[in-house]
């Protein structure tokens, strides 16, 4: 079952899992809504018999510095978006994936392991994820239902167009050079092998990978590298 705000693209994407011998269903969701994200997963159970794997995917970003921000709101959108959209889906499939012994997959981003200037609001949101999905793989250890947090680097998307400035707008235009990123397919494949798996964690980035451990012994170096990896991106 899909899940997205935009109607006619989500059919659309439906329609190709079809044409590639997939069984799927579009419900239009915007997840900052928990009724909406219980109707959702209602509508999973009815149709399918339950919850097998959830995928908390949706996500908004920001491009700007703190001190530039124009409308804080913006930090709410996005903190609604990543994070409690996550914890609704997640709170109302609950059941279902306990019954099953089920998994999460909760896309976080190498940003919710450290900071990225100009993303303030965005890092924020991506530390919160990991902390609430590290600490409910805990609790659900006896339940059988594994987590699975994934941290991509940066990715091509609509993300990146979509992206809000100081001012609170979409930028609509990516600020990224996207020939030097990954694919969002390879990306893709490679959530799919860490959820076949159950895997605990995936980065997706071997600069992702080497970060995690440099910023025990030599934060300061983290800092360089992210501010490299923004500038050399624009």
């Amino acid at each position: 079952m899909l899940a997205a705000r935009n109607r006619e693209r989500l059919q659309a994407l439906a329609d190709d899992c079809a044409r590639l011998g997939a069984h799927a269903i579009a419900v239009p969701t915007d997840v900052t809504d928990p009724a909406q994200c219980e109707a959702m997963i209602a509508q999973a159970v009815e149709h399918f018999g339950g919850v097998d794997v959830l995928v908390a995917n949706a996500g908004a970003t920001m491009w700007s510095r703190f001190d530039e921000l124009e409308d804080l709101s913006i930090l709410e959108h996005i903190m609604a978006v990543n994070y409690f959209g996550a914890v609704y889906c997640t709170r109302a499939a609950l059941p279902w994936l306990k019954r099953a012994r089920g998994q999460i997959v909760a896309v976080a981003s190498v940003a919710g392991l450290t900071g990225v200037p100009a993303r303030s609001g965005y890092c924020a949101t991506k530390h919160a994820m990991v902390g609430f999905f590290d600490s409910l793989r805990i609790e659900l250890a006896d339940d059988g239902v594994s987590v699975t947090v994934v941290a991509p680097d940066f990715v091509v998307s609509e993300i990146h167009r979509r992206a809000l400035g100081a001012d609170g707008r979409p930028l609509g235009k990516t600020p990224m050079q996207e020939s030097r990123i990954m694919t969002a397919d390879r990306c893709a494949e490679l959530i799919v092998a860490a959820a076949a798996k159950r895997q605990r964690l995936l980065i997706t980035s071997r600069r992702g990978r080497l970060g995690r451990w440099l910023k025990l012994i030599w934060p300061g170096l983290i800092d360089r590298i992210a501010r490299r990896a923004i500038e050399q991106r624009h």
